[in-house]
């Protein structure tokens, strides 16, 4: 009776049965081609992420090797991962199941996204290392007039007379006097002095018009002339770069290498006095590394540039790294193959980038150079300016710079500690950041490549070891940056002390490992 009634129904509507299959079968029909149509893009899409990936991955290990950091088994390993890892895709993709094809395009983007970022953190660490070689120093030669002279260009003292602080090269003083003809544009009188301080106080009593000398003298005048700063003023400064010789050694082998602390505001590569001066000696086969950090104020003679008179160690720096480098080989009687030239203030970004160190403080106190840091006696964990205050003190102790040597090494010791731990990973990129532009090295990249390298395949610990040279007794003498015209205040070296580290840092440097992989 339904069915009679259904079929009227419909012949009442004039709708036939026949038509109502056609029409349920045109909605199954459309549907099966939105689906295998769904199908389709899914399967395009997911072989497009696939050729991006295989490109990424390819990019990636090719960077990977490119560092020379990576042990062989990682890179094969990574490779072998990131390849399977493809051929999965690829299978999922090509699954008819639509939601294997989504999940193939979710897992593709998530490995494309991992692949850039890991090819960025290598690209961006390679750059870095790169920036950073070089075997130029910067000499930065500062024009002063006295505060009250109309002059406000090189063009407006062609007529003046130029003293000159004669401790330059051949090379560096013809340089000089050629960027002076071409900023006057003419030759000009000038008379030759021996120290900045002359030239300073003849400039201030009218006996020259010009006073030239290096900008890293300025410090040192300020020290020593109360109204230098006041009246005297900078026109202009002439930029010379000279190139620096060092030496190498080969794959696997011990060597010193200097870490010369400044507090510049400009480029890196210009010379400055050397606040901090810590030798450290690496031993790669015995996985040890000696630091020894000397007193700033050591009374030593800088070779090649102060002939009998003796200065500060810290003006050593003032006439380049390589200044510095043969003043210490001389005083230990070492060689040093290699330097790392710190900008100190950089300390505090570079800490912070990998969330603070713990030191260890002999002494309570509150800091001189920053009042708002507090140390304790013990352990510490510091953030980027508590750390530098920390290495900057030194009035709070008993043993003064001695101190502060042994502090400047502790923190050294933690970032090096922290830098080496797993925990890097996580803030890599915040500390390439930190460092870029703030340190300068003649240390090749595969040199670097190779400790990295060395570490990560063997995995143990390295074993760092601290010293400092002990300070003899202090006195003001002259010293050869200011002359005989002004006392500075300095520290003659303990021989005793400086013979017993020079010592340790053979016996680190020429030790062995023995059979059972412990140093003889």
């Amino acid at each position: 009776m339904s069915s009679i009634e259904n079929r009227d129904e419909n012949q009442s509507r004039g709708v036939s049965p026949q038509k109502k299959g056609n029409s349920a079968h045109r909605q199954g029909s459309k549907k099966a081609g939105k689906k295998k149509m769904t199908l389709r893009t899914l399967q395009a899409i997911g072989a497009v992420l696939s050729l991006l990936q295989a490109g990424t991955a390819a990019l990636f290990i090719y960077l990977l090797n490119g560092t020379g950091m990576i042990p062989w088994k990682y890179i094969m390993t990574s490779f072998a991962v990131l390849a399977v890892s493809l051929l999965l895709v690829i299978l999922f993709v090509n699954l008819r199941s639509r939601k294997t094809r989504i999940a193939a395009i979710v897992i593709s983007v998530l490995l494309i996204a991992v692949q850039l970022v890991g090819s960025s953190y290598l690209y961006r660490t390679m750059n870095l290392l790169r920036s950073a070689e070089s075997s130029y120093k910067t000499e930065l030669l500062d024009f002063y007039v006295r505060n009250d002279d109309p002059a406000e260009e090189m063009k407006d003292v062609s007529e003046y007379r130029f003293g000159i602080v004669d401790d330059l090269s051949a090379d560096e003083k013809k340089t000089l006097l050629e960027t002076v003809r071409r900023k006057t544009g003419k030759e000009i009188a000038y008379w030759d002095y021996s120290t900045a301080i002359e030239a300073a106080r003849a400039l201030a009593d009218g006996e020259i018009d010009v006073a030239v000398f290096r900008e890293a003298y300025s410090p040192v005048l300020e020290e020593v002339m109360d109204s230098f700063a006041s009246n005297s003023r900078v026109i202009d400064t002439c930029e010379i770069r000279t190139e620096m010789k060092f030496e190498t050694v080969e794959p696997g082998e011990p060597f010193h290498l200097l870490i010369s602390g400044i507090d510049v505001k400009g480029d890196i590569s210009q010379t400055s006095r050397s606040d901090v001066n810590i030798i450290v000696t690496i031993n790669p086969k015995t996985k040890k590394i000696l630091m020894t950090t000397t007193p700033r104020d050591y009374y030593v003679y800088i070779p090649e540039v102060s002939g009998d008179m003796r200065d500060k160690l810290t003006h050593a720096g003032i006439y380049g790294e390589d200044a510095s480098i043969r003043t210490l080989e001389q005083l230990y009687g070492i060689d040093i193959t290699y330097y790392i030239r710190v900008n100190f203030t950089t300390l505090i970004d570079i800490v912070d980038a990998i969330d603070g160190v713990d030191v260890w403080s002999d002494y309570e106190f509150d800091c001189f150079t920053d009042h708002k840091v507090h140390i304790e006696k013990g352990w510490n964990h510091l953030n980027g300016r508590q750390a530098l205050a920390f290495c900057r003190e030194r009035f709070s102790f008993p043993d003064g710079d001695n101190q502060r040597g042994k502090d400047q090494e502790a923190v050294l010791k933690a970032i090096i500690e922290k830098v080496m731990s797993p925990a890097l990973i996580v803030n890599a990129s915040g500390l390439i950041d930190s460092m870029r532009g703030s340190f300068q090295t003649d240390l090749p990249e595969s040199k670097i490549a190779e400790l990295i390298n060395q570490q990560l395949s063997e995995g143990t610990d390295w074993m760092i070891i601290r010293q400092a040279a002990e300070s003899g007794p202090s006195g003001m003498e002259y010293t050869y940056s200011v002359g005989n015209s002004s006392r500075l205040s300095i520290t003659w070296p303990d021989e005793y002390s400086v013979k017993k580290n020079a010592a340790r840092m053979d016996m680190i440097l020429t030790e062995r490992p023995a059979e059972d992989g412990s140093a003889e």
